[in-house]
């Protein structure tokens, strides 16, 4: 394979928490719907020991993960903590049964999500507390007082966002320092552009959900022939392509099994050729003519 792109192995988050770009979400850890306990509670505990045995020291979470069941899983497997692992958990949205995301994101309820997160994950401050989602019926400048507050009272190191616009993350800014912004985004949905490079213009941390659309046909059709050069799956090369598309980039695929989450950690040794770049660039030529 000739031209290999190279990338960046590392992203260093709010200055001062240095971490490998493949991190793990552990949205997957619990039960169908992302409600209740997981079927397979050991090997959900396996998996998260196993991360960390791979290099992986950043896992992503939630209070609404189960609700409660990511994080209560996440200190049970592992801690006390390794030295430089760092958890980021998010707040914002309740829970009402199976696929259900109402959000809230009242400073009343977040501090009560706050107080549970560091209780079940054992902590007395988290390093990367991200508001899950802006709630369209509280005030932005009521949450980001909250954000603030809790900054300044140390309960929270570094404050993330989730879903939200350029308009939004500077709006942030005037209270806190917005170090990572998590939105949905892969290869062939590039709806928040504007905002990845807003976030590697400003020295923020992009961190993509739902890396790969299944369902988008085309798009893995043109995955699964760049992935048969590399003896890869088209989940791999969806990966591995955000890890070269821009160095700010930390990639969190969730699993609830052993060996798919050694297939995830692969496509961070992948090094795709430009060439390649460039023909995985069509799917978004292809989609934005839809």
């Amino acid at each position: 394979m000739t031209n290999s792109v190279s990338f960046q192995k590392t992203y260093t988050i709010g200055g001062d928490l240095t971490v490998n770009r493949m991190g793990y979400g552990a949205m997957r850890i619990t039960g169908e719907g992302i409600w209740g306990p997981p079927k397979d509670r050991e090997e959900s505990l396996r998996v998260l020991k196993k991360a960390v045995e791979l290099g992986i020291d950043f896992i992503d979470t939630a209070d609404s993960y189960g609700p409660h069941i990511s994080e209560e899983l996440i200190a049970e497997a592992l801690y006390p903590y390794p030295k430089g692992l760092v958890i980021a958990t998010k707040g914002g949205l309740l829970r009402t049964g199976p696929n259900q995301w109402p959000i809230n994101a009242h400073p009343d309820y977040l501090s009560r999500a706050l107080e549970g997160s560091l209780k079940r994950l054992k902590l007395d401050q988290i390093d990367l507390y991200q508001l899950h989602r802006v709630d369209p019926n509280v005030p932005y400048e009521h949450t980001l007082e909250f954000l603030q507050k809790a900054q300044q009272e140390r309960l929270v190191k570094h404050i993330g966002l989730s879903e939200v616009s350029v308009d939004q993350i500077k709006k942030a800014q005037q209270y806190v320092k917005v170090v990572s912004v998590q939105n949905m985004y892969s290869v062939d949905n590039r709806k928040w552009e504007d905002e990845l490079v807003y976030c590697q213009q400003n020295g923020i941390a992009f961190i993509p959900w739902y890396p790969l659309n299944a369902g988008n046909v085309q798009a893995l059709d043109k995955l699964n022939q760049v992935a048969q050069k590399y003896s890869a799956t088209a989940h791999q090369i969806a990966l591995s392509w955000l890890l070269h598309h821009a160095d700010n980039i930390l990639l969190i695929p969730g699993t609830s099994k052993v060996k798919h989450l050694e297939e995830n950690v692969k496509a961070a040794s992948i090094a795709l050729s430009e060439d390649d770049m460039n023909e995985l660039e069509k799917i978004n030529a292809a989609q934005a003519q839809k």
